[in-house]
């Protein structure tokens, strides 16, 4: 049977509750340091409420501890890895080889997408050294998991397959260091990759193109690819979006749930890893949330347009086209359902509110009409990027997750008991001692509805079966029956998922890395991420040695700085392998690219050098002297 984890972003524990409310296997959520949000950080004790709630559905948090340390910040790092354990965090997921040296508790460690596992040995050097989860690289084919998993069968993958795509390999992307001193391994990135920049010939003296977003991915959806991705092997399917909000998590948990949901249920080998029934007071649609256009991204191995030059910001929804412009307002042939007042629309590269709709006319008052109508022309396409009758329904209670139960009750004029079954082996059984008369009328119905009465708990009741419904009980003696029936179930939820926590060994990190040769798998040059002396004496005792310090620590911060899939050549239709049948056309007719380029971010220049015989890799290194 194969279990398979359906992993959702949280912000903070109300967003990490809502997802599993929603229908998450399981939750990823920033440490109170040292994880690669550093805006996303969250107390002990909100995650440990996180936790707790999870387990009752036997689902999983996960907190990101994926930074790379100084050794100023080691002792900090090994007690919070103690204090995560005790809260009831089921695995961390972890950058720094440096915490295989440490005093860890018996928790699980998932290597993050930023340790750059986009090989067999790679994977399988994560694995020898004890992790039970390697978080694949997002830019591997379905393909290409699959060949990792069939060499190494025997360590989760977890891919992602929804959500904003860093346009570098991750863990192996300096710019927002070279530029701004602020990390993207520190969980600082300043977003460079997001800004307009200049495109510029070989030598710097020819603008090739003016003020674009060059290095601006599109977003990730993988919603079509999600059987094929559990058939290569993945376990778990990650959802990006520690940054985002509330609704977001809600939305895109809801489709990719429901979507998982249809597979298992016409097929008997797959099984999410948590339990309940979740249901929902909408329908969740993907383009509704935050989206800057969507791409598969190499999905199935082939380039396509994966880029949005215009804008970082979010796309939304294609709602029309504009049919005729007037002086404050303009006719729109509309495809969606509906407007309405204060909806968010996008035309181009032009942002504005939607003060006025009116639906016989189709006709749509901007908030700045004039200013905006100005800008308008027919034909135009509309993006709807705020729909503010959906986020209205998103911002109340709208989804409920349950775990069916089966009661039985049975009463005597002695006592009454009550067994509640939810599975083999979870069960709970209460018996309250009375005096009870015998009722003129059968009591059947009433003590039905008292003991259904399962609201506010994470049960639902699926069957009852009552015996001795002659015996006259009251509703409050029925109701305390209920709630300490209730509570001793979910106490044996609890305590079944506490003993598969305990059950894991940690492994001797550091008897495994004196076995392995990681000579030819890990780099020796800055590209290692070595921030501090226990990461470095792990490498050495895998037989690393001489390993250059983090591009953070190097004196002048330069070199490469990004490498990439993305490719501008492709994207301008002058790949020599694969032809681009929709090449954007910003540059000049007959613009033949050579095999260097230079890019320009603020006073910034960066030269750029294609990867054509480099697996297609594109690289982007630093000219040190500032321009003028």
């Amino acid at each position: 049977m194969h279990r398979i984890e359906l992993l959702a972003p949280a912000r903070t524990a109300e967003i990490g509750i809502e997802a599993f409310n929603h229908g998450a296997d399981a939750v990823y959520i920033g440490a109170p340091a040292f994880s690669a949000r550093a805006a996303a950080h969250n107390s002990i004790e909100d995650i440990e409420r996180l936790a707790l709630y999870g387990h009752q559905y036997g689902a999983k948090t996960l907190v990101a501890l994926n930074t790379i340390l100084t050794d100023r910040e080691l002792a900090e790092a090994e007690k919070m890895t103690w204090r995560l354990y005790e809260a009831g965090v089921d695995a961390l997921i972890v950058q720094d080889l440096g915490l295989l040296q440490m005093n860890l508790p018996p928790i699980e460690l998932h290597a993050s997408t930023q340790t750059d596992a986009r090989t067999i040995e790679r994977t399988r050097l994560f694995r020898d050294l004890g992790m039970t989860r390697v978080v694949m690289a997002r830019e591997l084919s379905i393909e290409e998991i699959r060949t990792i998993h069939e060499a190494v069968p025997d360590v989760e993958l977890e891919c992602f397959v929804h959500g904003a795509l860093c346009v570098c390999i991750s863990g192996q992307c300096y710019l927002s260091a070279a530029l701004t001193g602020r990390s993207a391994n520190r969980g600082e990135c300043a977003q460079p990759c997001r800004l307009p920049m200049d495109l510029l010939s070989s030598k710097g003296d020819k603008l090739l193109a003016r003020q674009r977003h060059l290095l601006s991915l599109r977003d990730m959806n993988r919603s079509a690819y999600i059987e094929q991705l559990i058939d290569a092997g993945v376990t778990s399917l990650k959802i990006e979006g520690r940054l985002k909000e509330m609704s977001y998590v809600k939305n895109v948990v809801a489709y990719y749930r429901r979507l998982i949901d249809q597979i298992i249920e016409r097929r008997d080998d797959i099984r999410h890893i948590s339990e309940g029934v979740t249901t929902y007071t909408f329908e969740p649609r993907l383009e509704k949330s935050f989206n800057r256009g969507f791409t598969s991204y190499f999905a199935e191995g082939k380039r396509e347009p994966m880029w949005n030059f215009e804008s970082p910001k979010s796309m939304g929804e294609k709602v029309g086209t504009i049919a005729k412009v007037n002086r404050d307002s303009f006719v729109i042939d509309l495809m969606a359902d509906t407007l309405h007042n204060g909806d968010g629309l996008a035309v181009g590269q032009q942002g504005f509110r939607l003060n006025r709709y009116e639906t016989i006319s189709n006709t749509c008052f901007p908030l700045e009409g004039v200013q905006v109508c100005r800008q308008l022309k027919k034909g135009q396409t509309v993006y709807r990027n705020l729909d503010v009758a959906f986020e209205q329904l998103l911002s109340k209670p709208s989804a409920k997750r349950t775990l069916p139960v089966d009661i039985h009750y049975s009463a005597s004029r002695e006592k009454i008991v009550e067994r509640m079954v939810y599975s083999d082996g979870i069960e709970a059984s209460v018996e309250l001692d009375g005096s009870f008369e015998q009722a003129e009328r059968s009591q059947k119905e009433n003590i039905e509805k008292q003991l259904g009465k399962l609201g506010s708990t994470p049960f639902a009741m699926r069957k009852i079966e009552v015996q001795g419904g002659q015996w006259f009980v009251p509703s409050s003696k029925l109701g305390e029956l209920r709630r300490l029936c209730v509570q001793k179930l979910l106490e044996t939820r609890l305590k079944m998922q506490s003993e598969v926590r305990k059950a894991f060994k940690i492994p001797d990190y550091k008897a495994r890395a004196e076995m392995l040769d990681a000579r030819g798998i890990l780099p020796t040059d800055f590209l290692a991420n070595v921030m501090n002396e226990k990461a470095r004496k792990t490498y050495q005792e895998m037989q690393v040695e001489n390993v250059s310090d983090a591009f953070e620590l190097q004196p002048n911060k330069e070199g490469m700085v990004m490498q990439t899939k993305h490719c501008l050549k492709y994207a301008f239709g002058q790949c020599p392998r694969y032809p681009n049948p929709q090449p954007e056309k910003l540059l000049e007719e007959n613009c033949i690219i050579g095999q260097e380029l230079q890019l320009k971010i603020g006073n910034r220049k960066f030269i750029l050098k294609f990867g054509c015989k480099n697996d297609c890799i594109s690289k982007i290194f630093t000219i040190f002297a500032p321009q003028k």
